[in-house]
């Protein structure tokens, strides 16, 4: 893979917006990154990084993903290596692609590549991991409608942004959704996105049929499994979102354990195949009804403790067995997982609860991120600016 420049540059804006989204954000209604530019590593310089601890793998497990600290500036960044002996000529096309794309992109919702060299990617650490992550340590029993809903804004914001530009994500699950240590959410999983712009004309399907890994598929909207004349478009992602708002709910991925013509079958059934099991969500009258602190976590009370930034209260935690989930959760899966993807929803009443700051939010929702590693790091060493241009930072805010 050859080097590729310092991902360091501002992006310019779509003249039109594709796509109007779930959240109902205005056409590019955000202004500069959310990571300060004294903060984004530009060295390309293999010597200048410090491997800790493997944080993580993806890629069909080609990628490892490392914790390491970008000495010269003292800065925690994530690295990923990818094992390319290992890899088919497939594999190298998707990877080159993810890398070239990521240069077009600039966005708070959208995970960044800071820089690219050799077989290694630069971007900010995420202390929180991903979703799924979260999932496994936390909410063996699913998260609450609150935290779900702060973590989908998120993501939705990213996915929005990406469809302006005319780009289908086409992976949209919790392990792709990042959250970092001061909650803001982002997009990863650039590998499978495709343009519905071809040869300078924008189209309004697209009929790109990968080989997806099973470990994909059960988030895929039925008409990209089916693989037909009809083709898909950018509402193959909401599909997605709804798949993965019933994996945070519950921590169960319907449509898992099928084969791919079983599951295609399961998706095209008319009425739409529901995941609302009432195994999964219980919908009895207390269930419904919101809880009187208006909160809804689903952390259990002993993983929790006091940190230097924020304290999660104690009386807005809520055990599994006691989450609640509003009509207006139970009315958003079904719309996004409509076989028909012209009646998926461009916006819902689920998010209209959302506060413009987010983040503070779903903090409050969170145990404090353990954001150190179990091996010592190197200490802070001072640091200069670094030799590339950012985007104006004077008005650094993003809003709803």
């Amino acid at each position: 893979v050859s080097p590729l420049d310092c991902f360091c540059t501002s992006r310019t804006q779509p003249e039109t917006s594709i796509h109007q989204y779930l959240v109902d954000e205005p056409t590019l209604s955000w202004s500069g990154p959310s990571t300060r530019a004294s903060e984004v590593v530009c060295s390309i310089n293999i010597s200048h990084y410090e491997l800790q601890v493997e944080i993580g793998r993806g890629f069909d497990n080609l990628t490892s993903v490392h914790l390491a600290r970008h000495t010269p500036k003292g800065t925690l960044v994530t690295i990923k290596v990818t094992n390319l002996e290992n890899c088919n000529e497939e594999c190298l096309k998707v990877l080159q692609k993810a890398m070239i794309l990521s240069h077009f992109f600039w966005h708070p919702n959208i995970t960044t590549y800071w820089t690219v060299f050799s077989v290694d990617i630069i971007s900010p650490f995420m202390a929180y991991g991903s979703a799924s992550q979260l999932l496994r340590a936390y909410f063996p029993e699913g998260m609450g409608k609150t935290l779900i809903r702060n973590i989908l804004f998120g993501a939705v914001r990213g996915l929005n942004y990406l469809h302006q530009y005319g780009c289908i994500h086409r992976s949209s699950k919790a392990s792709h959704i990042l959250i970092s240590d001061d909650g803001l959410v982002t997009l990863s999983g650039l590998s499978h996105l495709h343009s519905l712009v071809k040869h300078g004309q924008s189209h309004r399907a697209v009929y790109d049929f990968p080989q997806f890994s099973t470990s994909v598929q059960p988030w895929l909207s039925p008409e990209l499994l089916r693989q037909d004349l009809h083709g898909y478009n950018v509402k193959s992602d909401i599909y997605s979102v709804g798949i993965t708002t019933c994996e945070l709910a519950s921590t169960q991925v319907p449509f898992q354990d099928m084969k791919r013509t079983q599951m295609l079958l399961q998706k095209l059934k008319v009425p739409p195949y529901s995941p609302l099991d009432i195994s999964i969500f219980p919908q009895s009258e207390s269930k419904m009804k919101d809880s009187r602190s208006g909160v809804d976590s689903g952390i259990g009370a002993s993983v929790l403790i006091s940190s230097g930034t924020h304290t999660v209260n104690s009386d807005r935690l809520h055990t599994p067995s006691s989450k609640t989930f509003s009509p207006a959760f139970f009315s958003f899966l079904p719309l996004c997982l409509q076989q028909d993807q012209e009646k998926r929803p461009s916006s819902h009443v689920f998010f209209k609860q959302m506060k413009e700051d987010s983040q503070d939010s779903i903090l409050s929702l969170l145990p404090p991120a353990y954001n150190k590693p179990s091996v010592s790091l190197p200490p802070v060493l001072p640091w200069t600016e670094p030799d590339c241009d950012f985007p104006d930072e004077k008005d650094s805010y993003w809003e709803f």
